[in-house]
């Protein structure tokens, strides 16, 4: 439950901190105080957009703090709270308590704290918003579009596994359809591609390069190029060293003799010098006999250089064409081919494709009208509970009637579904359904829609009834209700009261309210007080102080259109306060 809620420089509020427990908590206070600002504060914690205007005039900035108790948490939204928080690097207080804080700054971005670190508000949303269900005074009007009405049965239906399989085969169909779509949008010129990618293999195959082909032909026409200067070359070092010359002479002869010269002394040091000239004389003899295999490996037949300098042009022909050397020919050859084998434009890949949007197709037909059983079932039960409470709210004769029907495709729908009953609807992300509330406020009353239909009063009897009915699936979290009452008064006004402290037996509900029939039933009073400090050029501010037995009759008689100073005011004040509480106890 929400523990506590400390509040600074937002709105009529300078400084205010307020503690709550568990049960149903009023908040009241003259018009103007600023009660609305305590939701406006747990809007702002809940991740809701910033208003800079709202920020206290004179102040820098405005910052909400929540402290959260998460101990009694159903497991499966324990765990989910775990979750996000260890996600967020966030910790809990000492005694296990989680903090939430908001700050909006008047000249920069607003910025978000959870457990302790700084985080998007998006993360802090989806930690409270496990924990809050808020009810401003502008959601009454959101119960009157489609999708919240939706979203409603939804809750109620418990539906979510079902719409989940729904959406997920949803988005496998679309994802299929977009991709035949592309095909067939794109055939002629994926088979244009399929065509350039062919040729080009084809004549890279045709000239079969090798890796590194292109440099060693360098190499070797270089030497061809040179072939009789390096003849000439190696004959000659050839000679010399071997003695094929004319005089004979034999560089290794020469060094042999002085060899053996030397090593036939007893001489130390002219025996060491012999050893040398043999390490010498054994390169002579190596060097001779490369420069032999050298002269036998050149080719004698000069049409040889012709040949690389045609296989040099082939090389280069696909050079120019597909990568700067032969290795990166090779490696664009491998590319292509894999590219070739994704462009199969053949009929057989086409009717392939067509027979998996098909299947797809019917997956989501299947799913879509599960979705639509659950919700036709939910809705009965919940039009029969909420006209039920309804007629506990001072409303006998009302009646809520909720039509699930299908959503039909436009002439040029994005997702299109035909349905077994030949009824051709859209796929939309949250099914193919049309939830409409339809009401009627008075016995024999025809059903009109909801927005046609509910003045003011009864649809915020309307959303309290539903959040009642609702109430089971949600058990644990605090509820926060701002004026729920606006636009009743009398015997409603009572029985809203009575209905709000029954929906606080399972539940912490916050309650913004203006009525004394409502405030007397509350577990705790909250009075959101005007400083009467303020002049001098000072604004006013406003904060909040716990009520004890006697200030809630004075309250209460002050609510009771001005009669606080009056004795017949406070006796009727406590009279409503003893009332209330008898019935609590009896219930």
């Amino acid at each position: 439950m929400l523990a506590e809620i400390r509040i600074e420089s937002l709105g009529a509020i300078s400084v205010a901190t307020a503690e709550f427990d568990g049960g149903l908590t009023v908040l009241t206070g003259e018009t103007g105080a600023g009660k609305t600002m305590v939701v406006t504060g747990l809007h702002l914690l809940g991740g809701a957009r910033a208003d800079v205007t709202k920020v206290r005039s004179g102040a820098e900035r405005a910052v909400v703090e929540g402290r959260f108790v998460t101990t009694e948490l159903g497991a499966g939204v324990a765990a989910l709270v775990d979750g996000i928080l260890e996600s967020s690097g966030a910790e809990r207080d000492d005694d296990g308590s989680v903090i939430a804080a908001r700050s909006v700054s008047r000249d920069g971005p607003s910025r978000a704290y959870l457990g302790g670190r700084s985080v998007p508000a998006k993360s802090l949303s989806e930690f409270t918003n496990e924990l809050l269900t808020l009810h401003g005074q502008n959601d009454q009007l959101r119960l009157m579009r489609p999708d919240q009405q939706r979203a409603a049965l939804d809750r109620f239906a418990d539906v979510s596994a079902k719409l989940q399989r729904y959406r997920t085969a949803r988005d496998e169909w679309l994802q299929a359809r977009r991709d035949l779509e592309d095909r067939r949008r794109r055939a002629r010129e994926l088979a244009q591609e399929a065509d350039r990618l062919t040729f080009a293999l084809n004549e890279i195959d045709v000239v079969a390069p090798e890796p590194g082909e292109d440099d060693t032909l360098v190499a070797d026409i270089r030497r061809l190029s040179e072939l009789d200067a390096l003849r000439e070359a190696a004959q000659t070092a050839r000679a010399a060293l071997s003695g094929d010359t004319d005089d004979g002479f034999s560089a290794a002869n020469a060094v042999g003799q002085a060899r053996t010269a030397l090593g036939g002394t007893d001489d130390v040091a002219l025996v060491a010098l012999a050893d040398q000239l043999d390490t010498a004389l054994t390169v002579l003899v190596d060097v001779a006999g490369e420069l032999s295999h050298y002269l036998d490996e050149l080719p004698s037949d000069a049409s040889i250089l012709e040949t690389k300098l045609a296989r040099q042009a082939e090389l280069r022909t696909l050079t120019r064409k597909y990568a700067a050397d032969i290795d990166g020919v090779l490696a664009w050859a491998r590319e292509a081919r894999d590219r070739l084998a994704q462009l199969d434009v053949s009929e057989e890949a086409l009717a392939e494709l067509e027979r998996r949007v098909d299947a797809l197709r019917g997956k989501v037909v299947d799913a879509a009208q599960d979705v639509t059983k659950v919700r036709v079932k939910a809705a009965k039960g919940l039009s029969k509970a909420v006209t039920a409470e309804l007629g506990g709210l001072a409303m006998a004769g009302a009646r809520l009637d909720i039509s699930v029907v299908p959503l039909e495709a436009s002439t040029d729908d994005s997702a299109p579904l035909t349905l077994p009953s030949g009824v051709t609807v859209h796929a939309g992300r949250d099914g193919v359904d049309a939830v409409e509330f339809g009401f009627a406020a008075h016995r024999g009353s025809d059903i009109l829609p909801l927005h046609k239909s509910a003045s003011g009063g009864e649809l915020s009897r309307v959303m309290l009834a539903l959040e009642v009915v609702l109430a089971a699936s949600s058990e644990g979290t605090t509820m926060v209700f701002d004026e729920v009452d606006a636009g009743v008064g009398g015997r409603a006004a009572v029985q809203i009261g009575r209905r709000l402290a029954r929906l606080a037996r399972t539940h912490q509900v916050i309650v913004v309210t203006h009525l004394p029939q409502v405030a007397a039933y509350a577990d705790v009073h909250l009075l959101i007080d005007v400083d009467a400090g303020g002049g001098n050029g000072r604004a006013k501010s406003s904060g909040v102080r716990r009520l004890d037995d006697d200030d809630r009759v004075a309250e209460l008689a002050r609510m009771l259109a001005g009669l606080g100073e009056s004795d017949s005011g406070r006796a009727h004040a406590r009279e409503l306060l003893d009332a209330a509480r008898a019935e609590r106890v009896g219930a």
